[in-house]
């Protein structure tokens, strides 16, 4: 069996909508115009900084005090149970064939994966996916509309504020009945999540001038990354001759 790597879930998290959008004026000039927000953003990027002030050290915690199995097998059970919300997702974008391929995912981890503890899938060739409502949403040619900076859950554009709402209805987590165990499960998938990022801090703290753009652009970057299932964009030609 190959060498066991760390593999971070999906971040779900409640969905909170501090400020109602229509009671939000937009700034007289912003350095993107996929920003129209940018001073109400600047403002919630503060308080997600705030926040992670408590939940950073929780995470370092946990990534320090885990040994890597523990934290490979949490990172998988979660992103087994995502699959299977990914399976739907491509087959709603017409990619039936990845579609099947995430349902078997589900399949193999669940049987002999030890309920998803173990990526025995990947071992065997089937490769893993990962689409959401908002993605799905942007292949049947909704607008991204605005950016926004939402607490906990980070940055959105506005199509994708409204696919995160989706994710979170069907997350079989937050599903389940028992409030206790739903918590419990909630709580370690976040840290789990956090922890998985924070290589990820070193990077953004050295290279960004302004690390809310930093963020921003990189995270529109890379959403049109996933939406084009890695594929760069590239422009049209026309050929007046032939």
């Amino acid at each position: 069996m190959k060498k066991q790597t760390r593999r971070g879930g999906r971040w779900y998290a409640p969905l909170l909508l501090a400020v109602s959008l229509a009671g939000i004026s937009a700034p007289a000039a912003a350095d993107n115009p996929k920003d129209p927000f940018e001073g109400f953003n600047r403002v919630m990027f503060q308080v997600n900084e705030g926040i992670d002030e408590v939940v950073k050290p929780v995470a370092k915690g946990y990534d320090e005090a885990a040994p890597l199995p523990v934290k490979a097998a949490v990172g998988n059970f979660f992103g087994n149970l995502y699959d299977a919300w990914t399976a739907l997702n491509n087959l709603l974008q017409g990619k039936p064939g990845a579609a099947g391929s995430d349902a078997g995912r589900v399949l193999i981890n669940t049987v002999l994966g030890i309920g998803g503890a173990f990526d025995v899938a990947s071992e065997m060739g089937l490769a893993k996916h990962s689409e959401d409502f908002g993605q799905t949403l942007a292949v049947w040619g909704v607008d991204d509309g605005p950016f926004f900076f939402w607490p906990i859950i980070g940055p959105r554009t506005t199509r994708d504020t409204f696919g995160f709402a989706v994710d979170s209805w069907t997350d079989m987590v937050w599903g389940l009945d028992a409030v206790p165990l739903r918590n419990s499960l909630g709580g370690i998938r976040f840290i789990d999540v956090r922890a998985s990022m924070l290589p990820a801090d070193k990077v953004v703290d050295e290279a960004a001038i302004d690390k809310y753009s930093y963020i921003r652009d990189a995270y529109l970057q890379h959403r049109q990354s996933q939406i084009r299932d890695g594929a760069t964009q590239l422009p049209s030609y026309e050929d007046d001759d032939e």
